[in-house]
C-alpha cells in the first residue's frame, strides 16, 4: 500500500511519469468503462459511413442547434429538432424504437450532451455524435445548407486526406 495515498496499486501523486502519478484502471474497469463510452457516443466517420451504406441505417441523425445554425449548414437527412423544443415536439417527430444520435456545433458545445439526456429522459435511445457538425466538415463530408449540398476538402488534421477512412 502507497503510503502517501493509502491505496494499493497508485503511485506517489508528485510523480513525474506523465499520468500525474495515478496509473491505469485495470482491464476489467477500464472495458467497462471504454465499452460503456462507445454505448453512450458515436463519431463522425462512423455516422457518414452508415448513413451512406443504405437508406436505412437504424438510427435517426439529430441536430439540435437554432434554426440559423441549421441554415449554415447541417448533415444531410438529419432531423431540425433545438433543444429548447425536444420536450414538446420529440414525441411527435420521432419513433421510440428508432436509436437516435445527436449533434451540435463541435466538441466545445454541450448541446448533444444536453439534446441526449433530455431525450434519454423521455424514453428514447440515444448516442451523441462526438465532433458535431464542425468535425463531419472537418472530414469532408458533404452537407446541407438553405443555398443546396456543399462539401470542403477533409483537415489533414482531422482525416487522411489520401485515404477512403482513418482505419480505426
Amino acid at each position: 500500500m502507497n503510503n502517501v495515498t493509502g491505496v494499493t496499486g497508485v503511485t506517489d501523486v508528485n510523480s513525474t511519469n506523465g499520468t500525474n502519478g495515478v496509473p491505469p484502471a485495470s482491464p476489467a474497469a477500464a472495458a467497462a468503462y471504454f465499452g460503456a463510452s462507445l454505448a453512450f457516443h458515436a463519431d463522425v466517420s462512423d455516422v457518414a459511413s452508415a448513413l451512406a451504406a443504405n437508406d436505412d441505417p437504424g438510427f435517426v441523425v439529430i441536430d439540435t442547434r437554432s434554426t440559423a445554425s441549421w441554415d449554415q449548414g447541417h448533415v444531410p437527412g438529419a432531423v431540425h429538432l433545438p433543444n429548447a423544443l425536444i420536450p414538446e415536439q420529440a414525441e411527435a417527430l420521432l419513433d421510440k424504437s428508432v436509436p437516435v444520435i445527436t449533434y451540435c456545433w463541435g466538441p466545445g458545445c454541450n448541446g448533444a450532451t444536453r439534446a441526449a439526456l433530455a431525450l434519454a429522459q423521455r424514453g428514447f435511445h440515444v448516442k451523441e455524435m462526438l465532433g458535431g457538425f464542425e468535425y463531419w466538415v472537418r472530414e469532408g463530408f458533404a452537407y446541407e445548407t438553405w443555398e443546396g449540398r456543399e462539401r470542403r476538402a477533409p483537415d489533414a488534421l482531422t482525416a487522411p486526406v489520401d485515404a477512403g477512412d482513418c482505419g480505426c
